[in-house]
């Protein structure tokens, strides 16, 4: 009997734009080092706290993959933009910065008020209105991932817990927060990171 040859499924490509923080680039560079065989490029905008230009700068990225070395001369299955609407105040050009991405075939993962809030949820349950400073401030307090809403630090290692459970329970949260609302990512708090981020863990090929 000759043994078929194995068969490996190519590895689908993610390009990653982030706003211009720490805290977003901090986290999924951890998660791309735990899921260490999955194609990630993550990209930080140059103009923290402003949605549509991050997504323009993703839209350039997406359109000269094929021709840039430095994506290895091919297109990404999946491009991401991750931003916060921002609390008391939205940010006033993020329904353009949505409306320019669905144009593009761009995804955005959004979070109400702001990105701390998905990184609470993996150590509580959040129900109440939050401003950015509120959740940053609520995470700071958590104390059990290294995070400091001065220098926007965030320990990956801690947060996803010593067994990795963690992002199943904040998976969990996020999902009944978008469950109890009608106006999706007007309502707060709301996060759709964990879309993502599932979308990351499903696509990662094991050798």
């Amino acid at each position: 009997m000759q043994r078929a040859p194995s068969y490996r499924p190519e590895q689908r490509r993610f390009l990653i734009y982030c706003e211009g923080e720490c805290t977003e680039e901090q986290y999924f560079k951890g998660l791309k080092q735990e899921l260490k065989s999955l194609p990630v490029t993550i990209c930080m905008g140059s103009d923290h706290g402003e949605p549509k230009s991050l997504v323009r700068s993703a839209i350039k990225h997406k359109e000269r993959a094929p021709q840039s070395a430095a994506d290895r001369h091919t297109s990404y299955d999946e491009v991401w933009c991750v931003v916060d609407v921002e609390a008391p105040r939205p940010h006033p050009s993020l329904d353009e910065a949505l409306k320019l991405a669905r144009q593009a075939g761009v995804n955005m993962a959004v979070s109400n008020p702001c990105f701390e809030l998905w990184l609470l949820l993996h150590l509580k349950d959040v129900s109440a209105y939050q401003t950015s400073a509120g959740a940053q401030s609520a995470l700071e307090k958590a104390a059990d991932c290294g995070y400091t809403a001065e220098h926007k630090h965030l320990d990956y290692a801690k947060l996803r817990g010593p067994d990795g459970g963690r992002h199943a329970k904040a998976r969990e949260r996020a999902q009944k927060l978008r469950m109890g609302s009608e106006i999706g990512h007007r309502a707060n708090p709301w996060t759709d990171v964990d879309v993502l981020v599932e979308l990351l863990r499903e696509a990662r090929v094991r050798p």
